[in-house]
């Protein structure tokens, strides 16, 4: 028996010894393959990195150095950033210019936000904030339908932003004096199971206080 079990082991290591001299080029060239992705990943993953800190870093020095006279140049150089596409420093970039109001033509507001939107790779919840804020930055020009338009994506989602949505809408039909539609969405928000609670408390005090007829 032992000189069987011997005879097996050494069977065995044989067996082995010659798969590996066959094959030895295809498994030399599978790890170098190996190697070559693995490297590559790597390479990869810290060209994000580097590329990330690159945006953060310009981000800040122009933010930080923004005064009322290089109002233009600032606003060129978030432009750059927005078309980048980076789905954090775009939309602050974006978000930087209408707070400051570098950007007066709403036609390129719009156009910037569509980037986001549309071509930028945004995280669920950061889309539908982007979004909102289309909506909200064009609520005193658009019309009904064009805001609606806009919102719905967000109204007809689960989304933690729909309280705010609806919110906007109301608000826009109140402001117009359409108090039955403006009823219809802060009825709504109440409605809501997971609504904003400061958007539930405001839309209870405007049907308490003015739409209680």
């Amino acid at each position: 028996m032992e000189d069987l079990s011997t005879l097996n082991a050494s069977n065995r290591q044989e067996k082995i010894k010659n798969f590996f001299g066959n094959h030895k080029n295809k498994i030399i060239s599978g790890i170098i393959i190996l190697i070559i992705i693995v490297i590559g990943v790597y390479s990869y993953d810290k060209y994000l990195v580097n590329k990330k800190k690159e945006i953060s870093d310009n981000f800040n020095s122009i933010t930080i150095k923004f005064k009322e006279d290089n109002k233009e140049s600032t606003a060129n150089q978030l432009i750059e950033i927005i078309n980048k596409k980076d789905p954090t420093y775009s939309p602050l970039s974006l978000y930087f210019i209408i707070d400051n109001n570098l950007v007066t033509d709403q036609n390129i507001i719009n156009s910037l936000f569509d980037t986001l939107i549309e071509n930028t790779s945004l995280d669920k919840e950061i889309k539908n904030l982007v979004i909102y804020k289309k909506a909200l930055f064009n609520a005193d020009q658009f019309k009904e339908e064009d805001l609606l338009s806009i919102l719905n994506p967000i109204i007809n989602s689960e989304s933690v932003w729909k309280s705010h949505a609806l919110y906007l809408m109301a608000e826009y039909f109140y402001s117009g004096n359409q108090n039955q539609k403006a009823k219809e969405f802060f009825n709504q928000i109440i409605s809501l199971e997971n609504s904003n609670p400061d958007i539930r408390l405001q839309a209870e005090k405007r049907l308490n206080r003015d739409l209680s007829e």
